[in-house]
């Protein structure tokens, strides 16, 4: 069953908006504030999310089939390890509507109750704070965590949510795992974060492979969140795409992308410790390349998916960085 309801919520709520001192130097304020002056909720409604009607739900899916489909191993493995802690797993598109759940049959009737299901609407602007909701109106991973939720309706919930940004890095939806448990403690919600982040990773990193399936995936520097950033790469060795990470790496702009451009451009224009990890990447690629070539170059060319020239060209660029 749902949780008690804090009566005294909204006074919470209130009172810390009036400070603004306070309010200014709180996150969860931040999007309290927008809740209550954007959005104009109220934090005592108490009706469940807006459904999606079949023909709406039946839209927003066919929009993200293509990475709901890509994400299924992810979300199967990440459920595996937080489905018996009583969470359920949520693959949301953009505007916070859930696409694909996993739960426990058993724990399904609460989460029903709280509106955690398919086609139910978890944007900031419908359900103020939230993990879905704040997540996409923030950009960033965080968690929920009962009453740091607006709606006194929803303070029974914790959730930990993960964005998850497409091939082109743009935001596409996000991924929340979501518990009606009380007992959960600090160190059960950072091992929660890190899963759920983990899970987010990979079904971006599959989604940029399946979308350049066609180059060759070069693996740059990491953005401090573990997020490797990943450059797609043609025959011609012209850079044709990149995730997030690498275009936050290496300042890469739509205008930048919008024309292939050399890959040895990017190197000399980055600074040295990225130049050293990318070139070290690219090195790791080509040398395991001519390994299972045994050693010729056409074959390993082949197997890398550039032209015989452009690794002869890589193989000088990378003897001379070698042996500086």
């Amino acid at each position: 069953m749902m949780a008690s309801q804090g009566p005294h919520h909204a006074d919470l709520v209130y009172a810390t908006l009036s400070d603004r001192a306070a309010a200014a130097q709180s996150a969860v304020a931040a999007s309290w504030s927008r809740s209550l002056r954007k959005h104009g909720l109220d934090p005592n409604h108490d009706r469940p999310p807006r459904r999606l009607s079949g023909a709406e739900f039946a839209f927003a899916f066919e929009r993200l089939e293509h990475l709901v489909r890509l994400a299924q191993p992810a979300i199967d493995r990440l459920f595996q390890a937080v489905g018996e802690a009583g969470c359920c797993v949520l693959l949301t598109d953009g505007a916070g509507v859930p696409l694909d759940r996993r739960g426990v049959a058993g724990d399904d009737v609460d989460f029903l109750g709280y509106g955690l299901w398919t086609g139910m609407v978890w944007s900031e602007a419908s359900e103020g704070t939230n993990g879905v909701g704040t997540c996409l109106a923030e950009g960033r991973p965080l968690t929920i965590h009962r009453d740091q939720h607006f709606l006194t309706r929803n303070i029974g919930l914790s959730c930990t949510v993960a964005p998850i940004f497409d091939a082109d890095g743009r935001l596409a939806g996000a991924l929340d795992v979501s518990t009606c448990r009380s007992d959960l403690t600090p160190a059960m919600l950072k091992l929660i974060a890190a899963a759920t982040g983990d899970a987010a990773q990979r079904i971006e990193a599959r989604h940029f492979r399946e979308t350049y399936r066609h180059a060759r995936v070069v693996v740059g520097p990491d953005n401090g969140r573990g997020a490797n950033g990943l450059l797609a790469v043609d025959r011609e060795d012209l850079v044709i795409g990149a995730n997030r990470a690498a275009r936050m790496a290496y300042g890469l702009t739509e205008a930048r992308l919008a024309r292939p451009f050399p890959a040895d451009d990017l190197l000399a224009e980055t600074a040295a410790e990225d130049h050293e990890a990318f070139a070290a990447a690219e090195r790791g690629a080509v040398q395991r390349a001519l390994a299972r070539a045994g050693g010729n170059v056409s074959a390993a060319a082949r197997l890398l998916g550039v032209s015989r020239a452009t690794l002869h060209r890589k193989l000088a660029r990378l003897g001379r960085e070698g042996g500086r």
